[in-house]
């Protein structure tokens, strides 16, 4: 998850977002019989919480707000999990506590990953909160190392926009990221909103994608939407200035794509 600022960064639609979407005990206990061993969610409150967590990381949650996002997209002990974009690895460690103790996370970058990100990314590995996670240094269009598959979640966090102006088969990517899912495994997506009818066209200039672009370009792959977050959403954002320099809390959405059964 590169660094970014998050909009409405509080807890006060978890409960609602829970609703909405449908994330029920119920519903996740029901992903069992598609492979996904019926586990309770962890306690994220107390994992965010945890005294080994890095002062720069404690910061970041200020800003990012990740528990809707962990409720949201469900995270629980014993998933395989692939973190698109994974950066410097913030959300990358996020999902190795999420699915401890025994389940493994695959943080994805790119091969020519800058060496700060990369350096940031390698010293988190060497922690004890990484043991459930491995570098995936490959392409975006070829992301899945070759041994993984059957995978029960991908996440995507405000990356996809920059595939858009980078020399990436977007095509490509969600045909992959398709075939690594299990049959009824997830793919969450969240990213800075544009405005309706920008499209692509502002990628690279407000670091921004239209929701429906993505939706269209991802459900193109075979997924179906199952579910729409909120919690990061701000209708006040005037969607004229570049999403990492926000003079406002960026309107940014979140869907939850389905492999179907």
């Amino acid at each position: 998850m590169p660094e970014t600022i998050m909009s409405g960064m509080t807890r006060r639609a978890t409960l609602a977002t829970i609703s909405a979407a449908g994330l029920s005990g119920g519903f996740w206990l029901g992903l069992a019989a598609g492979g996904v061993q019926a586990q309770g969610a962890p306690d994220y409150a107390k994992l965010l919480a945890a005294p080994d967590r890095s002062e720069a990381d404690r910061k970041a949650d200020q800003r990012r707000d990740p528990t809707p996002f962990l409720v949201f997209a469900g995270v629980r002990p014993g998933m395989k999990v692939l973190d698109m974009g994974a950066g410097g690895g913030y959300s990358t460690e996020l999902m190795a506590r999420a699915v401890a103790p025994n389940g493994i996370v695959y943080g994805q970058n790119p091969a020519d990953l800058g060496d700060k990100p990369k350096t940031t990314f390698e010293t988190r590995l060497k922690t004890p909160a990484m043991q459930n996670a491995r570098a995936d240094y490959r392409p975006f269009d070829d992301p899945i190392p070759p041994d993984v598959h059957d995978l029960d979640l991908i996440t995507f966090l405000f990356f996809y926009h920059d595939t858009c102006y980078m020399n990436v088969d977007r095509a490509a990517m969600n045909r992959k990221m398709f075939a690594a899912l299990k049959p009824g495994g997830l793919l969450v997506i969240a990213d800075h909103s544009a405005l309706p009818g920008q499209g692509t066209s502002v990628v690279k200039t407000l670091h921004r994608i239209e929701e429906a672009t993505l939706r269209q370009e991802v459900e193109a792959a075979g997924f179906h939407v199952a579910g729409e977050g909120n919690f990061w959403r701000n209708p006040n954002d005037t969607h004229d200035f570049v999403s990492y320099k926000p003079v406002m809390p960026v309107d940014n959405f979140v869907l939850k794509f389905q492999k179907p059964m």
